[in-house]
């Protein structure tokens, strides 16, 4: 089943990227499974509980991260020539404006984590300790 919806969504979007990696793409994989994925339940919790401004600095480093790894993906859907891929990649601007709709969330929400972090007053200010 999911080797069917893979072969689905490579087929819908033309997101040669799945089946066909680049070796740079296959690093950021990588990132992804060591560094992003273990932020997640940190950030999980921390954002549940509420209060927790030690989240401040690993949030601003996953999500300049993300946004990061992010540029060179858009740059290779908006900038590549498919025509010597073996799989058939996006050919028109409006299939390749498709193809970078499928990958703008994960640029979206890194940068509104960004944001919050950097100019939400609450998450700026360092945090009182409380005297003995």
């Amino acid at each position: 089943k999911l080797t069917e919806f893979l072969e689905w969504y490579v087929t819908t979007f033309r997101d040669t990227l799945m089946l066909q990696p680049p070796e740079w793409f296959k690093a950021f994989v990588y990132c992804e499974a060591f560094l992003q994925l273990p932020f997640f339940p940190v950030a999980g919790y921390a954002f549940l509980k509420g209060g927790c401004r030690w989240i401040r600095t690993p949030a601003i480093i996953y999500s300049t991260h993300v946004a990061t790894t992010l540029l060179p993906i858009f740059a290779h859907v908006l900038f590549h020539d498919f025509s010597k891929s073996e799989l058939l990649g996006p050919q028109t601007l409006r299939e390749r404006l498709t193809l970078l709709s499928v990958y703008m969330p994960y640029l979206l929400i890194p940068l509104l984590i960004l944001f919050t972090m950097l100019y939400n007053p609450y998450y700026r200010h360092p945090e009182k300790r409380k005297r003995k």
